[in-house]
């Protein structure tokens, strides 16, 4: 049985993907550390739209959490032919005063754990010659963010590396697709104790789910969600990198301070 994986499903950009697939009748396997919130969606998805959906509840921190996950798939015969890499944080200060462990953390999350659970699934895809993964990117891979280092870091390797394997998979049928959004109505902030900044307000979850299966369906490699996020970030790559770093820091140094009264 054709399964989609989704990390990161209990809530946000993940559970919108979740909703959407399950009304396409994609059967699911959801991924997220609560495992409360992935019983009830799983049990909501069930009922309203006659899918069978899976649930996992794992930190994919944890030291290899992708082999336990990979495992678990594959002792329940359940065929990924979606995978759906949303799973992420991030964190926003002074990258010398932020904790360690967390930033380190925040590798081990947006990129390890993408990059082992791509490999994973991709190499079952390859055999069969077909399949899809998404992998959630953001608007802060294209230019160095400070007070969001880390972050913007993380996710330029992930816009990178899926336009890299995309290119690799061309002949096997299997489409490679970074969804890139910029600030979106999630927890995303609160959780990264960050500052809002948008040239247009926020796009909701929904929007960019939309925007990132229109791009599957045409086989893009990458795409940008809203229309002020795309200019903005093709504003980014033409300037100068120091000016655009620059102009960012001065921007953001202000509303931090103010932000620790």
């Amino acid at each position: 049985m054709k399964f989609t994986l989704i990390t990161g499903a209990s809530s946000g950009i993940g559970e919108a993907f979740a909703r959407k697939l399950a009304e396409e009748k994609h059967n699911l396997v959801l991924v997220a550390r609560s495992e409360i919130k992935l019983l009830e969606l799983c049990d909501e998805l069930m009922l309203q739209h006659q899918i069978t959906a899976h649930y996992v509840a794992l930190d994919l921190t944890e030291f290899e959490a992708d082999k336990k996950l990979f495992e678990e798939t594959q002792k329940h015969g359940y065929e990924i032919e979606w995978l759906i890499n949303n799973a992420g944080f991030g964190s926003m200060g002074d990258f010398a005063q932020l904790d360690l462990e967390r930033e380190l953390e925040m590798i081990s999350l947006n990129v390890m754990a993408l990059v082992a659970l791509t490999h994973r699934y991709l190499a079952i895809m390859r055999t069969r010659k077909s399949g899809v993964i998404i992998n959630v990117s953001s608007t802060a891979s294209f230019q160095a963010i400070p007070y969001m280092a880390t972050y913007a870091a993380t996710k330029a390797f992930v816009t990178s590396f899926s336009e890299a394997v995309a290119e690799e998979c061309r002949p096997f049928n299997i489409t490679v697709t970074a969804v890139c959004p910029g600030p979106t109505e999630t927890n995303f902030f609160a959780e990264a104790n960050a500052v809002p900044f948008s040239a247009k307000g926020m796009q909701t979850p929904e929007q960019v789910v939309e925007k990132a299966l229109k791009a599957v369906k045409a086989g893009k490699p990458l795409v940008v969600s809203g229309l002020a996020n795309y200019i903005g970030s093709v504003l980014g790559t033409i300037a100068p990198d120091s000016f655009v770093t620059r102009a960012i820091g001065t921007y953001l140094r202000p509303k931090l301070k103010e932000k620790k009264k």
